[in-house]
């Protein structure tokens, strides 16, 4: 299972993060994964809540943004998600390239703003 490496990851860059913060906890942190990008969300959740648990870092939280694979036509230019069809809905022209939905990426982190709220 290697989201249980990605959450490790992911907690390791927090702990990293957090030094730029000191004296202020982080509450939530965020990612960014594509449909292509091969991770399961819920058990990357999962990993994620097991390591943090009895931890410092506790009660971090995760919160997923999913990101459905984008392609955009070669004809005209648009994009279009590719739920059913490699098409463009658009145009109807069969060529077309992936432009997103492979990611995997931390986008954010919620700190603490002193006064003790995110």
């Amino acid at each position: 299972m290697h989201e249980m490496g990605i959450a490790n990851s992911l907690l390791d860059s927090v702990r990293s993060e957090a030094r730029r913060f000191p004296g202020r906890h982080i509450h939530s942190v965020g990612v960014r994964i594509g449909e292509l990008s091969g991770v399961n969300s819920d058990s990357l959740s999962f990993c994620f809540e097991v390591l943090v648990r009895g931890t410092d870092l506790e009660p971090l939280t995760l919160a997923v943004d999913y990101r459905p694979c984008l392609r955009e036509c070669q004809s005209c230019g648009s994009r279009f998600t590719a739920s059913e069809s490699l098409t463009c809905p658009h145009c109807q022209e069969a060529e077309s390239r992936i432009v997103g939905g492979d990611e995997l990426e931390l986008a954010y982190l919620e700190v603490e703003d002193g006064t003790g709220t995110a």
